[in-house]
């Protein structure tokens, strides 16, 4: 019997452009937030608008990293201590209580650069790999799709290319008629249209860039070490989270 299907929202931190090295934040992060579709569309949706509305006021606000950490676009009273010491406990109230699984990669940049030279793949689309196949190994017998992030035209013609090329290569560890029957498609979809699982996925991306560059844990990063996907050790190193290159 088939199960309900699944869907995985992806969204990133950082830069993929190898020939760009932030010395701040010199690494690319692509985090996919896995949920069953229905729960998506319904549950965590209306929890996301009611969190909108409690706490900021308007259900119009798009939960986003760069807005949140620079007061702006909804989140001008981030600047108040009182009210900032509430927002991130409420939203760490509710990112524990939301229902889904994180995977998610990491791409060491000058690393990856100095390991494999002009034959260095793009990390979004190494990324990528990984993500679809943890997203297979996720669904079990059942099917998915996934919703990534609207960049530019530029870009989502690469994602596109790339989403083809995975459905007639595959992957290291998932065959090519594997995703082609499992995964019913790949589509983009901007900010503005303010999906639940979007604004997840661009939650979850920045704390996970802190850990892989060993900063100090808060604890955001605390709830998303409890939604990893695992290893049938129970470890999400290596599965839910992979940082390339190895160390």
């Amino acid at each position: 019997m088939m199960q309900a299907m699944k869907v995985m929202f992806l969204d990133e931190s950082g830069d993929h452009n190898l020939s760009v090295i932030d010395p701040q934040y010199p690494l690319f992060v692509l985090a996919g937030v896995m949920a069953d579709k229905d729960y998506a569309e319904t549950a965590m949706t209306e929890k996301v608008r009611r969190f909108k509305l409690d706490v900021l006021g308007a259900e119009d606000v798009i939960l986003h990293t760069a807005d949140i950490t620079r007061n702006r676009n909804g989140f001008e009273r981030m600047k108040e201590t009182d009210f900032r010491s509430r927002f991130y406990g409420r939203l760490n109230d509710l990112m524990r209580e939301l229902d889904y699984k994180v995977a998610a990669c990491v791409i060491r940049k000058q690393a990856h650069l100095s390991a494999y030279g002009l034959a260095a793949l793009d990390p979004y689309m190494l990324s990528l790999d990984i993500l679809v196949e943890r997203f297979c190994f996720e669904m079990g017998d059942t099917a998915g799709m996934i919703i990534a992030e609207k960049r530019n035209p530029t870009l989502d013609h690469e994602l596109d290319l790339a989403w083809l090329n995975l459905k007639v290569q595959g992957t290291r560890h998932v065959p090519a008629h594997d995703i082609e029957r499992r995964i019913r498609g790949l589509v983009t979809r901007p900010k503005q249209d303010r999906i639940a699982g979007l604004e997840i996925a661009d939650l979850v991306a920045t704390p996970i860039g802190r850990y892989a560059m060993r900063k100090q844990i808060k604890e955001d990063f605390r709830i998303i070490e409890g939604k990893f996907q695992t290893n049938r050790q129970g470890s999400y190193e290596g599965a839910g989270l992979v940082i390339l290159p190895k160390e």
